[in-house]
């Protein structure tokens, strides 16, 4: 290949990656001095699921985001991933589906709550092998609630235990939390004054245990770094 062609190949793939980071939130850092190359994964507003929301709102579609990650999944190319979460929530099944694909990658996975990572958020940011929030992240934990109209049976009743059954043994499976005290902040009746369940800013997200630790960027990838190194180690060994 001749240079010619070598800055040809160049520009196409920083034109894919514009693309896909103005499309998707996502692209591939590799500028760091190992050359490690980690993938970006953005997680931004509401997640959609299998409704559209509106075209004025910022959205993440799970749609896009599984199919990428499967495709993380068998790039060997790939180091690690970082996912940087500012999410008022949306869409459980989506949320979930996203949070157990993210829980079963092979390679590191760092996330990093910025603003905020609030309802189906909070799966999402302890999905990863270690997570970090900013001082001033916030995470809102609360019951399940479901839009539209809802038939108001012992049955649904049911069904929404189960939904908050699946997201609180998801969370306490993959973060510090017990199951019980999680359980406890989404109920409580304390903080929001026409509403259930609790608020944690930065530190207090640390201290009950639903992230690892306080941190910005820096702390996240120099984490993620660390993780890289070491599994290749172990790898050579």
């Amino acid at each position: 290949m001749n240079r010619q062609e070598e800055r040809q190949t160049e520009q196409e793939i920083r034109e894919k990656e514009d693309r896909g980071l103005k499309e998707y939130g996502q692209m591939t850092l590799e500028e760091n001095g190992k050359k490690r190359k980690i993938h970006l994964l953005s997680i931004i507003g509401e997640v959609e699921g299998h409704e559209n929301s509106p075209g004025s709102s910022k959205s993440t579609r799970y749609d896009h985001v599984l199919p990428r990650l499967a495709q993380i999944e068998d790039d060997d190319s790939i180091d690690g991933m970082l996912v940087l979460l500012n999410t008022s929530g949306g869409d459980v099944d989506a949320g979930l589906a996203i949070a157990e694909m993210i829980a079963s990658m092979s390679i590191p996975v760092v996330s990093l709550v910025l603003g905020g990572s609030h309802s189906i958020g909070v799966p999402l940011a302890v999905s990863s092998c270690y997570s970090f929030i900013v001082p001033s992240g916030t995470m809102m934990v609360h019951p399940v609630r479901m839009t539209g109209m809802v038939i108001g049976t012992e049955r649904t009743y049911d069904y929404f235990q189960m939904i908050q059954d699946r997201i609180l043994t998801f969370v306490s499976e993959h973060s510090a939390i017990a199951y019980d005290k999680l359980h406890d902040l989404m109920h409580n009746t304390e903080m929001l004054t026409r509403d259930l369940g609790t608020v944690l800013v930065g530190k207090e997200a640390v201290d009950v245990g639903l992230i690892d630790a306080v941190g910005g960027i820096k702390e996240a990838l120099a984490k993620l770094y660390e993780m890289i190194d070491e599994r290749k180690n172990l790898a050579k060994q």
